[in-house]
């Protein structure tokens, strides 16, 4: 069984915070990541999320989620001081999202570089902003609204069609 303590705390304070859960016995660095909140009215920018377990008590896990608010173009305090495994977490969280990670260290002296995508590759893919080329160029394969079926399908009455998220309007790109 595994218990979760979730806390938000001030991006300030994100290192100081993974600190004492580590000083409580949080020693396994499970995963890092973050999540686009730029259209967020009150406090826009992303959530930087770690997990972190406690692995101490036989069949009950300890877990803790600490999330901070990065706004965009600043940079937040890495942990790879804390757990040298958070440094591909960093990276990917850093390559997708284009958050900073101060003092990243994984041993190399090489920095955030890029570590999924290919060389030369310009954007960050899981932000919301982010046009997909790849839905601009051609059409969506996804579900069908209805009616649009093979011929000799039932014609379903016509809904408002919406394009999925991603979708770049159909006056944009190359003609």
């Amino acid at each position: 069984m595994t218990t979760t303590e979730r806390a938000r705390v001030d991006a300030r304070d994100w290192h100081a915070s993974v600190t004492e859960a580590r000083a409580a016995g949080h020693t396994f660095f499970d995963w890092l990541s973050a999540v686009d909140r730029t259209h967020d009215e009150t406090a826009p920018g992303f959530d930087v999320v770690v997990h972190l377990l406690d692995v101490t008590h036989r069949g009950n896990l300890r877990a803790t989620l600490l999330t901070t608010r990065v706004a965009d173009g600043e940079a937040l305090a890495s942990i790879t001081d804390l757990y040298p495994g958070a440094a591909w977490h960093e990276r990917e969280t850093h390559e997708m999202f284009g958050i900073g990670f101060d003092g990243f260290d994984d041993g190399t002296g090489l920095g955030l570089r890029p570590l999924l995508l290919p060389e030369g590759f310009i954007g960050t893919p899981l932000r919301k902003s982010f046009v997909l080329a790849a839905r601009a160029s051609k059409v969506w394969p996804g579900g069908k609204e209805p009616g649009e079926g093979p011929e000799g399908s039932s014609k379903a009455p016509s809904r408002r069609k919406v394009a999925p998220p991603g979708v770049p309007d159909p006056q944009w790109g190359p003609r």
